[in-house]
């Protein structure tokens, strides 16, 4: 296998194609030996197998290089993109099985190297290259995978330090997450062990590295976290390349490592390794050795410490009750003497007593005055009294209105007895009876009251006290005078 850019392929392609090269050797030939070549005739389907073929056997796997660019990833998982050089360009292709072991991110604008085969794609008759491997150029894939990673996870916050928890001076138990075999596991509890004797340890086995490292790991942080029994957590490995140490850069072992409820100590590789694990850990430790020494205090510093602090204590606990002994020697020195102190206080209390009885004597006298007062007060304006003039009262004054109300009527009795008489009197009814009629020509109905007012031979309503007769006029008298 070789490696070849993308402009010595394609120039590759034209020159070892046989059909390509009849092509161009038909171009330059004449119409008159045209007629001497045997015609045959390919229908576009037939051209575009042959040409897949011969490229597919011409170029079974080839290396490759050159520059990414429109990268698609659709839905299907399968990587699409262009790669090309300064000169040409060749379309990609790279299904979602193979791509699966890419361990960075494909962009545009990176450089890659690639393993594949050359292929057709029939339906639009263009060639593209298939790739079963890729790797960046210039750098190694797992470098690229970590710096991708590392970015990613910073942006998302896995490095915030204010998520970070203080690691605890003095632990009561510490859990060591690495492998029971290695050098690591005996260095951190000799070094625990001769610092603080007798220190609570487990040992959680775990893979460090190779298939299956990643799942251990993440199980092992999962059953801490599920016990709570510890309070310190140690994740530990010996150094190694940047192959060895993929567990620790890998991003489900730093999630992990983030939702801990327990502190973790990160000690993976040597001083100038950095990983993954180390970023989001609350402490990172240079060296699994370092991890030991910076997870417990040294038992016999703390046992002096201890003691010096103790032996401080005792001396100030003993001058400050010396000072209250002092003091309260000098406080006893001025307070007098406690009988004379409770005779004069009796006293006090027998003149307040003297002074409540008499201010008493002098309320309840007060307030009976005070309710005799209110008693007579009460008496004199009792609503009895009151009520029983009102009701005399009253009594005169239904007496004086019925008087009044017989007399009214008396009054009014007698003037509509008079009232009645003039009525009657005036009542042309009461005229009537007396013999007198009243008189009204016909037909206008108008009163006669002189013997001009009717016609001769007219005729007159007689109106008579019972009834009325219809009567005609043979002569009239005026004056003594009498028309005929």
């Amino acid at each position: 296998m070789f490696i070849k850019d993308v402009h010595s392929i394609k120039k590759d392609l034209i020159e070892s194609t046989p059909q390509l090269c009849y092509f161009r050797f038909m171009v330059k030939t004449t119409p008159s030996t045209l007629s001497s070549l045997e015609r045959r005739i390919y229908t576009v389907s037939e051209l575009t197998t042959s040409i897949k073929v011969l490229l597919e056997s011409e170029f079974p796997f080839i290396w490759i290089s050159g520059e990414v660019s429109n990268f698609r990833k659709p839905s299907s998982g399968h990587y699409y993109f262009t790669l090309k050089d300064e000169n040409a360009q060749i379309a990609s292709v790279m299904f979602r099985n193979q791509n699966r072991g890419v361990h960075f991110e494909l962009e545009d604008g990176l450089h890659i190297m690639g393993l594949g085969r050359i292929s057709v794609y029939e339906p639009r008759g263009t060639y593209q290259i298939i790739l079963e491997y890729l790797e960046p150029k210039g750098i190694g894939a797992l470098q690229i995978a970590y710096e991708q990673l590392r970015d990613r996870l910073k942006k998302d916050g896995l490095f915030d330090q204010n998520h970070k928890t203080i690691i605890p001076y003095l632990p009561r138990k510490i859990s060591l997450v690495t492998s029971p075999t290695g050098a690591v596991v005996h260095d951190i509890i000799t070094i625990v062990q001769r610092r603080f004797p007798n220190m609570p340890m487990e040992i959680l086995p775990v893979k460090v590295q190779g298939q299956g490292a990643v799942s251990e790991i993440v199980e092992a942080f999962r059953i801490l976290n599920a016990r709570r029994d510890s309070d310190l957590i140690i994740l530990a490995r010996g150094g190694g390349s940047l192959e060895d140490l993929q567990p620790f850069n890998s991003e489900e072992v730093a999630r992990s490592i983030y939702h801990s409820q327990i502190p973790v100590i990160s000690a993976v590789g040597h001083e100038t390794d950095f990983t993954i694990a180390d970023f989001v850990a609350d402490l990172r430790a240079p060296t699994p050795s370092a991890a030991a020494e910076l997870a417990v205090p040294v038992r016999n510093e703390l046992t002096l410490q201890i003691s010096s602090l103790q032996n401080q204590l005792n001396r100030q606990m003993l001058g400050y009750i010396r000072d209250c002994r002092n003091h309260l020697k000098q406080v006893s020195s001025r307070l007098p003497k406690p009988r004379k102190t409770i005779q004069d206080l009796i006293l006090r209390v027998d003149d307040y007593q003297n002074r409540i009885a008499l201010c008493m004597v002098r309320f309840i006298k007060g307030n009976k005055e005070k309710l005799k007062w209110i008693s007579e007060s009460l008496v004199s304006h009792n609503p009895v009294k009151g009520t029983i003039k009102v009701k005399f009262k009253l009594e005169q004054l239904n007496n004086k209105l019925q008087v009044f109300i017989i007399k009214l009527n008396t009054q009014n009795k007698n003037h509509l007895d008079q009232l009645h008489a003039q009525l009657h009197a005036l009542n042309p009814k009461a005229i009537l009876q007396r013999g007198y009629t009243i008189t009204r020509a016909l037909p206008e109905g108008n009163i006669v009251r002189s013997p001009d007012d009717v016609a001769l031979h007219g005729q007159v309503d007689v109106m008579l006290a019972r009834g009325s007769m219809i009567c005609r006029v043979e002569r009239k008298i005026s004056n003594g005078q009498e028309n005929l």
